[in-house]
């Protein structure tokens, strides 16, 4: 006690200054640490090591090893979107074409999340131009222009084109940054060959700044890639590159057609649109499994409140083999919804109950919002809507965007459908308290989806996170701590004596339990035994 004594009394200011100040700067380096950490991976750094490494050292379990399987699978993931193209085949945890694992006694690993082309996207020029136009800000980010130019290379250039200057612009004007670059390539491809349809389509896409304009150049555009197809169409059995030029020509037939379609959607000539829609769901190239052309058509056929034709389409792509999307899903809700939505209030629905025709259209709300749970609020309004991104995740915020954008007139126009939807979409969330472990209807909500809609969509939206991840303890304690050694720190510069008798007063507190103790050990126990003891 005397030691310990002599040792505080003879600490000067200044070393209560250097400690606090240490601890302070410590504090708040692993408060950034922490932060960065938790922003980037959605965890504590130090909750994960606690878990992973400690905690299984100290009980002697093996779940460590498990839990880092875990946590590779997870990182695996979510960098796999970095790398992901739109034209692979979504997993089952993105599209939900299956039922939920939780009939099974083990549950499912969670697969890759991967990015598909958004089957509405807009034109750049006509409408994300105009947008950026208005308010100075760039409707599309890097990575989402970067996957539609690998999208444009894939199927509109082949290996049959090496040697053909104009199609090597082409590969090149898909690969820029720079608009007016892509632009200029695509003139100068037309000049050597007046029938390079794919410099047509870049040119209708981005320097068109009317969907008129669009619509005439796709016109052009169209002549000249059925006359490609017919004269490919009859050389495709003289050998493998003529077989690739003719898969190139129809991709590139498929694409305009499906763009001259959404041309007279825009402009209001719904029945052409559909017809033109329909026409193509008949195709069976292996592009169409890329634009889900059946998407276009269902919200046309809404447009013209054609809802026996909307539920004819629904009872085909509708299906458990067959990948699922918010526009299958909640189109289904809304066409239940619509049945009993005109009539619907909550409180007669609480004193009486749900009738059966009630109780579908709710199950299909909440199929709907477990699939998606992020289209609810912008359907709702409860969130600002923005232009959709020319790719999306689906199960995402990105799919909730593009959905959300074109669907939510088709919801007003139901009476009481998005009053149906405010009271009942909540409830999804009672029925699936894990959703990232445990699904109810579809396979868990994958966790990758976060990064890769901040990587598909533009950095001034707030991109809505499922679950909401709230802050670890750490992160909470580390905060806390910083701040309190701070404050130390300040009030230990600006008054060093008094916070050194403060300190060794508080240190003093502290010593006098063991103090007490030591004094009735003394009393109690024979003097010979403490000094063996101390000799020890």
């Amino acid at each position: 006690m005397w030691d310990s004594t002599m040792f505080l009394s003879t600490l000067t200011p200044k070393f209560y200054v250097a400690l606090t100040g240490t601890s302070s700067l410590i504090s708040g380096m692993i408060l950034i640490f922490e932060w960065w950490y938790f922003r980037k991976y959605g965890a504590s750094f130090i909750e994960q090591v606690s878990l992973n490494h400690i905690s299984p050292w100290i009980s002697g379990s093996d779940n460590g090893s498990e839990s880092n399987g875990n946590n590779s699978n997870s990182s695996n993931s979510s960098n796999s979107i970095a790398s992901g193209t739109s034209n692979g085949t979504t997993s089952n945890s993105s599209n939900g074409s299956g039922s939920s694992s939780s009939s099974n006694g083990n549950q499912q690993s969670v697969p890759e999340c991967k990015v598909w082309r958004n089957p509405l996207n807009l034109f750049r020029g006509s409408e994300y131009q105009r947008f950026y136009w208005a308010a100075n800000k760039e409707p599309l980010t890097y990575y989402d222009m970067n996957l539609s130019a690998q999208d444009h290379q894939t199927f509109f250039t082949c290996e049959g084109d090496v040697g053909k200057k104009e199609y090597e612009l082409m590969q090149t004007a898909w690969r820029e940054r720079n608009p007016s670059a892509r632009i200029k390539a695509a003139h100068e491809a037309l000049e050597l060959n007046p029938e390079c349809t794919p410099a047509l389509i870049l040119l209708a896409d981005e320097e068109a700044t009317t969907i008129l304009e669009a619509e005439k150049i796709l016109r052009s555009a169209l002549k000249t890639a059925e006359s490609n197809y017919r004269k490919s169409q009859q050389n495709q059995h003289q050998g493998p590159a003529m077989e690739c030029i003719h898969r190139r020509d129809t991709n590139v037939l498929i694409y305009v057609k499906r763009r001259l379609a959404m041309c007279a959607r825009k402009l209001g000539r719904n029945k052409e649109a559909v017809k033109m829609f329909r026409d193509l769901t008949k195709e069976v190239p292996p592009i169409m499994h890329v634009l889900n052309v059946h998407e276009n058509l269902i919200e046309a056929l809404l447009e013209m409140q054609a809802y026996a034709d909307v539920q004819a389409v629904l009872a085909k792509y509708d299906d458990i083999s067959l990948p699922k999307s918010a526009t299958i899903c909640y189109t289904a809700a809304l066409l239940k919804a619509r049945l009993v939505a005109d009539k619907f209030s909550p409180d007669v629905a609480s004193k009486r109950g749900l009738t059966a025709a009630e109780m579908t259209a709710v199950e299909a709300i909440h199929r709907a919002v477990e699939f998606n749970p992020h289209v609810p609020k912008y359907l709702l309004e409860m969130k600002p809507l923005i232009l959709p991104p020319e790719h999306i995740l689906k199960r995402g915020d990105s799919e909730a965007l593009s959905y959300a954008f074109f669907h939510i007139g088709h919801w007003k126009a139901v009476d009481g459908a998005l009053n149906l939807l405010h009271c009942t979409w909540e409830g999804t969330f009672r029925m699936l308290p894990y959703p990232l472990e445990r699904g109810h209807l579809f396979y868990p909500y994958p966790t990758c989806t976060e990064c890769a809609d901040r990587e598909l969509l533009p950095a001034f939206h707030d991109v809505s996170v499922y679950p909401k991840k709230e802050l670890p303890f750490f992160i909470l304690f580390t905060a806390g701590l910083c701040s309190f050694t701070a404050v130390l720190a300040l009030l230990t510069h600006q008054y060093p004596d008094n916070m050194g008798t403060i300190a060794r007063t508080v240190l003093s507190w502290l010593m006098l339990p063991f103090s007490f103790i030591m004094e009735r050990l003394e009393g109690t126990l024979p003097s010979n035994l403490l000094q063996s003891l101390s000799r020890v």
